[in-house]
């Protein structure tokens, strides 16, 4: 994705200030095609692999190589948490990774959830917090360690934010946790459905088991770098996994 000068001055010879790569849903899994939770969309595990290694090879040979890539959620499907082979699936396409040639930042959707904790994936290679740029002067800018979620410069006056779209979740926690029961009773609050996944008959149909929510911890924090980036007029891209219903 190329980032051009201020819009309304743009033109066909305008500068590209830099470019950044991104990539969802790889969804990788040693398995046959099979179908999404609704049944309507078609999910080629095994060949998504080879979706990953192409767009590596584009972003490795553009002239102008992106400052990074965003991977933005569920790297892994959660089907290889039903064969026990999260970690080797995982392992599979974080090495396919290895070979880009500029930093990536990893955010987390439901199927990371589905497959580990997140005790785990704090202490995984999916934890790419060490790349943030951390504004030393206004230490209100900095995340706290109780979600995961930063910020980073990859050129002046554009800062990127990494959101945490599960810090409020039943995934990930431990059920006897009062953040998972927190979570239930919201849930339950929302959706009557026996079946959690669905949002059958739901006037707010994002109140779903696979979606998650920000805490107003983490939207204070936000509202923070937001402020220090309108001070000092940056431009902001903010980055998360999300779902439409």
């Amino acid at each position: 994705m190329d980032v051009k000068p201020e819009p309304g001055i743009l033109s066909e010879n305008s500068e590209v200030l830099f470019s950044f790569g991104v990539i969802a849903d790889i969804q990788y899994a040693d398995l046959e095609d099979g179908y999404n939770f609704q049944g309507n969309r078609r999910r080629y595990y095994r060949h998504s692999l080879l979706h990953l290694r192409g767009a590596i090879e584009h972003w490795n040979t553009e002239d102008r190589p992106p400052r990074c890539v965003l991977q933005l959620g569920d790297i892994i499907d959660g089907y290889n948490a039903q064969y026990k082979v999260s970690e080797k699936s995982l392992e599979l396409v974080m090495n396919t990774f290895q070979m880009l040639k500029v930093p990536v930042h990893h955010t987390w959707g439901n199927h990371e959830f589905y497959n580990f904790s997140r005790n785990y994936l704090t202490n995984s290679k999916l934890n790419t917090k060490f790349l943030e740029d951390r504004i030393v002067h206004d230490p209100k800018t900095v995340p706290s360690e109780d979600y995961y979620a930063y910020h980073f410069v990859p050129f002046p006056q554009f800062r990127f934010i990494l959101l945490d779209a599960y810090d409020l979740s039943v995934l990930g926690v431990d059920q006897s946790s009062p953040k998972y029961q927190q979570c239930l009773k919201i849930l339950r609050e929302h959706n009557p459905n026996s079946e959690l996944n669905s949002p059958q008959g739901l006037s707010e149909p994002q109140f779903v088991q696979f979606n998650g929510g920000f805490s107003q911890d983490q939207l204070n924090w936000l509202n923070e770098v937001l402020t220090f980036s309108d001070t000092n007029q940056e431009k902001v891209v903010i980055v998360k996994h999300c779902h439409k219903i």
